[in-house]
């Protein structure tokens, strides 16, 4: 449905500009109060709204400006009530520790609609790693 695709793309866009805002309220709006989330970091899954809340005030702080959200080939599928996403982002900016950040994550998502709303559910964050070195591997693009 393109209609529903296009409010996908345009929640996607709004959890970009909430995190590079750093406005936790804005961001966890479009989250459902049972969401999953697989992040780079421990533990191998964070459980409700409450738990990913407190995963991004600890993450927030980490950075001296904004967090930089640039969205890349970006697919949605959308049904009646459930919708799926998948796509590049490119993470980018300047920590608190000088550090400048900038590499792509692959990022899948699934939606639930209630009403005429819809809502994150599920959000898997990862990096490609090298098997042999055991380390991420930060330095591809698309």
């Amino acid at each position: 449905m393109p209609g529903d695709e296009t409010a996908i793309r345009e929640l996607l866009d709004s959890r970009s500009a909430a995190m590079g805002a750093k406005d936790i309220e804005w961001l966890m709006s479009l989250y459902s109060d049972d969401i999953v989330y697989f992040d780079l970091v421990p533990p191998l899954r964070y459980v409700g709204s409450n738990a990913l809340r407190e995963r991004f005030l600890d993450w927030f702080p980490r950075w001296s400006g904004p967090i930089g959200q640039e969205l890349g080939q970006l697919d949605v599928a959308a049904g009646d009530a459930v919708a799926a996403a998948w796509m590049l982002i490119r993470a980018h900016g300047t920590m608190k520790t000088g550090a400048n950040v900038d590499y792509w994550v692959r990022v899948s998502n699934a939606f639930r609609r209630s009403g005429n709303r819809w809502t994150i559910t599920h959000e898997h964050v990862s990096l490609p790693v090298n098997m042999r070195s055991r380390t991420a591997v930060l330095d591809l693009t698309p």
